[in-house]
């Protein structure tokens, strides 16, 4: 027995029409229009760790690892664990560095690094 943990170099979230849908709370979504310098909170299942205070992609993900291109570049400001019906989830908040344009093939990652 012991401790799942993930450590993730991405912040993935789901297309907000899970939410308008009800598949999953605002929070799990990525908001319909991002803006650099907002503050938004994320919610996911798991326990998971990330980078406080660097900046890493924000993606959209499917689930199973399937993920977009970098949507933004994003820093995640604070994150705890803790419990909804008996499973460990991960809450925080995440402020929008700069947004991309997902048709522009710049890349603006290279691994966990943020390419200028």
């Amino acid at each position: 027995m012991g401790v799942q943990v993930e450590f993730n170099t991405a912040l993935g979230l789901r297309n907000i029409s899970e939410f308008k849908i009800s598949r999953r709370v605002l929070e799990e979504c990525i908001p319909e229009r991002l803006g650099a310098g907002e503050t938004y909170a994320f919610l996911k299942k798991g326990q998971r760790n990330y980078a406080i205070g660097d900046e890493i992609p924000l993606v959209e993900t499917e689930g199973d690892n399937k993920i977009s291109r970098p949507l933004a570049s994003v820093v995640i400001e604070e994150a705890a664990h803790f419990l909804i019906d008996g499973s460990v989830h991960t809450k925080g908040t995440y402020r929008v560095v700069s947004v991309f344009d997902p048709k522009d093939p710049a890349v603006h990652f290279e691994g966990v690094k943020r390419v200028r």
